[in-house]
């Protein structure tokens, strides 16, 4: 099993911890996070398996979203001065862990398409919920809870973000719809049990909801959608 980890978050979470605390203090505790989540396995499932083989990821820069988003500037409520150590972590975790760094998308993208390439043979390791899309094995390392997503699953996290939008990265969903009214809008979808179909009556949901406004159900669709193949761009599903 090789584990696949989110370290946009490990860095901001350990720079934000060691705010007062000396750089070398920063890349220490850093390491101990890492090793911890590495060694500890995930939960019962995954016991001890994280010592086969792992991947960090970073986000570069030149992510396509930025000129996706008409509605409001992607990411544009994220106006607080970022850390003082994060550029030093980063550093740290590209030369002596081997990070990744995207360009043109996100850590995000790059997790989701080696997920995918790999399938059950890995684990996804976050805490953001926008990798419930992806199906396979996925670990949450707070709360050390490991799960599965197949799927259905995947699509019906898809398509209720459509709708809720995300706060975290200023994607606007509908007012006044949370994740609960989200629920029961695609609830009428619950009993299609054709993959291709249940997609397509979760997208008319969608597309309803927002009073037939499909640029606006694409303009989310494409922030919300991680990629499973390089320089992927989502398209809506096809009518049977």
């Amino acid at each position: 099993m090789k584990a696949l980890l989110d370290s946009d978050i490990l860095g901001y979470r350990i720079a934000f911890a060691c705010e007062n605390e000396t750089v070398d203090v920063a890349k220490h505790r850093l390491d101990h996070y890492i090793t911890d989540i590495l060694m500890c396995g995930v939960d019962n499932t995954f016991k001890d398996c994280f010592c086969d083989s792992w991947q960090l990821y970073l986000t570069g820069k030149n992510n396509f979203r930025y000129g996706v988003a008409t509605t409001v500037p992607y990411k544009g409520n994220r106006v607080a001065p970022k850390p003082q150590h994060l550029q030093a972590l980063r550093q740290h975790m590209i030369e002596e862990w081997g990070a990744s760094v995207t360009d043109g998308d996100e850590a995000d993208d790059a997790i989701a398409i080696d997920g995918t390439t790999l399938g059950l043979s890995c684990v996804m390791v976050s805490l953001d919920k926008d990798f419930d899309q992806i199906p396979g094995w996925h670990y949450n390392f707070v709360k050390k809870i490991g799960y599965f997503v197949d799927e259905r699953q995947g699509l019906y996290s898809f398509y209720k973000q459509i709708l809720t939008g995300d706060t975290a990265d200023n994607i606007q969903g509908l007012a006044g719809i949370g994740p609960v009214k989200a629920a029961k809008k695609l609830a009428v979808c619950e009993d299609v049990t054709d993959l291709s179909e249940y997609e397509m009556a979760m997208y008319d949901v969608c597309v309803d909801a927002y009073e037939g406004n499909v640029d606006r159900v694409l303009e989310n669709a494409l922030l919300l959608w991680l990629r499973r193949t390089p320089n992927e761009m989502w398209t809506p599903p096809l009518r049977k």
